[in-house]
């Protein structure tokens, strides 16, 4: 069985890994704003659980115009959340309990209320304050166009014209001002941050666009057709490496850097990079001298067909291997619909129409959606690698598609006028009772409205029941950890139309049936099923079986 004690420095490879999103998990002092020393009191669910580490988004300085991710102070915690006393003691609780703490690093922007961006203002054009970001004079006879064609994530230009005339970049919100990593300053605090950090005890770090740091910033700046979004459109009209901004080759230089930091460790730090690029680049960033793990998107994003998930499944895991990493595996976070309403979702279904439609076109089966997110959940968890969760999929949480616009937080809203409606649906807040003004959230209300059915889907009202989500996960996690051994799996051959199966060491398969109909159930003992079965020796559709 792999070893994940503090004493194996890979423990990481085939860990499970619980993404806490800090806002919306547990709110300790009542003022509907989720807080760190929730987060600590709520960690014996995380240890009853079976994960193996928690990853927590950011909780900085921060006016929440992108959810946090617009940072103020990289080595601070928000005064709303808590002080760095309550953060060491989440790390100590965390430890005593055997869970590692990974963070969120922000490096490409920070928030435009940081000190260095507020220097940069004061001091105006030609100052050395600038240099830290990228300024640059506008086009047009008076400057009065951006300098260059490129888009913000969230919509629009990605640039800010500011009181004195020049533009600032900023390739998500306008409070979010991309860092210049060319600066030896900017390289040199962030070696600070990660110290920082890893001294209080963290263990890892999960990288925030990590491939959007290394610009091509040698004037004249480049235009790029209006191409802007994160992802694989971005990069395929230029050569591997050459976009202006985003996954340049320069770019692993900062994380050889990152990683001679790492390594003074003992153990060693970890990271994964969020890197939305092809999965051969996508290799480049997990080597073992950058950050050694890198999130695969092409497995959230893959359909429920089995050819697909088969394929990308292959695909992962040749290219982590190339890299000597391990697989990465994921279903939601904190950016994309939850998985047990996305997959329940007829094939091309846009998410962005569904959202706008408050979920109604097409309206969804949230049971059918619920018994899909847990085959899925069981066949991600018997892969090779490190599997990642997100909070609340434990108990079922469906999106809240249905959200008013009137609340909604996320910036994407507002900067597209209104055309995306954003992430905030699988933001909303956990439900740990049945009953209260925030099922057990805090002590008053939540920041993002829950629905009434959260009262079915809280903690209380699946702990200890049989076939419950909740107790599905926990009985999978402590399953995996015992029959965990090497990282390699071997296709099934023969399998039925709609089936994906494969053995993994140790004798024991995983079969899921993706198609709309029964398929015999292989021989062996059935250790665990995602979904009940007849006795007829049939797997039902929608069902995953772990067997002996």
């Amino acid at each position: 069985m792999t070893d994940l004690s503090s004493r194996n420095p890979d423990w990481w490879r085939q860990a499970v890994v619980y993404q806490v999103y800090p806002r919306s998990f547990a709110d300790a002092d009542g003022d509907g704003l989720g807080d760190i020393r929730g987060v600590t009191e709520r960690l014996d669910h995380l240890a009853a659980l079976g994960v193996d580490a928690l990853w927590l988004s950011p909780f900085y300085p921060s006016e929440l115009a992108d959810g946090g991710y617009d940072v103020a102070d990289h080595r601070d915690v928000d005064p709303r959340l808590g002080t760095l006393d309550d953060f060491g003691a989440m790390v100590a609780e965390a430890h005593r309990l055997g869970l590692k703490v990974i963070v969120d690093i922000v490096p490409n922007h920070t928030s435009h209320r940081h000190p260095w961006f507020q220097e940069a203002l004061r001091e105006g054009p030609g100052g050395t304050a600038r240099d830290r970001y990228v300024f640059r004079d506008g086009r047009g006879e008076h400057g009065e166009l951006p300098p260059t064609d490129w888009q913000s994530v969230f919509g629009g230009s990605a640039w800010r014209r500011v009181a004195d005339g020049q533009w600032y970049l900023h390739l998500f919100a306008a409070e979010q001002p991309d860092l210049n990593w060319g600066h030896d300053e900017v390289r040199a605090d962030f070696r600070t941050t990660l110290r920082f950090w890893s001294d209080r005890g963290v263990d890892g770090f999960r990288v925030d666009v990590a491939h959007a740091l290394a610009k091509d910033l040698d004037e004249p700046l480049r235009d790029v057709g209006g191409v802007g979004a994160i992802g694989e459109e971005a990069l395929d009209r230029v050569p591997p490496g050459s976009h202006p901004y985003y996954d340049r080759d320069e770019v692993h230089e900062i994380y050889r850097d990152w990683r001679r930091v790492l390594d003074a460790y003992t153990p060693p730090r970890t990271a994964v990079a969020e890197a939305w690029v092809p999965g051969a680049r996508r290799a480049l960033y997990a080597r073992p001298d950058e950050l050694g793990q890198a999130f695969n998107f092409e497995y959230l994003q893959a359909g429920w067909d089995a050819d697909e998930l088969r394929s990308v499944i292959t695909d992962s895991l040749a290219t982590a291997r190339t890299a000597g990493a391990s697989a990465t595996w994921v279903l939601s976070n904190h950016d994309v619909v939850r998985h047990a309403s996305r997959l329940s979702l007829p094939p091309g279904t846009d998410d962005n129409a569904w959202l706008l439609s408050g979920g109604r076109a097409p309206a969804v089966v949230a049971e059918a959606g619920v018994r899909r997110g847990r085959a899925a959940t069981l066949l991600m968890l018997a892969l090779p690698g490190a599997a990642y969760l997100y909070q609340g999929e434990e108990l079922g949480l469906p999106e809240v598609a249905d959200l008013p616009f009137e609340v909604l937080q996320d910036p994407v809203w507002e900067q597209t006028g209104h055309v995306r409606k954003g992430r905030d649906g699988c933001r909303v807040p956990l439900p740990w009772t049945t009953t209260g003004p925030s099922y057990g959230f805090g002590a008053a209300g939540a920041w993002l409205p829950q629905p009434a059915s959260f009262a079915s889907y809280a903690v209380a009202a699946q702990d200890g029941v049989d076939g419950s989500t909740l107790e599905l996960y926990r009985t999978a996690l402590r399953l995996r950890r015992k029959l965990l051994e090497g990282e390699e799996l071997t296709w099934a051959e023969g399998t039925p139309p709609g089936v994906v199966a494969f053995a993994r060491s140790g004798s024991w398969r995983c079969v899921t049936n993706l198609s709309d109909a029964p398929v015999p159930l292989p021989p062996g003992e059935v250790l665990l099923s995602s979904a009940p079965l007849d006795g007829d020796g049939q797997l039902p559709p929608d069902t995953t079986v772990w067997l002996a």
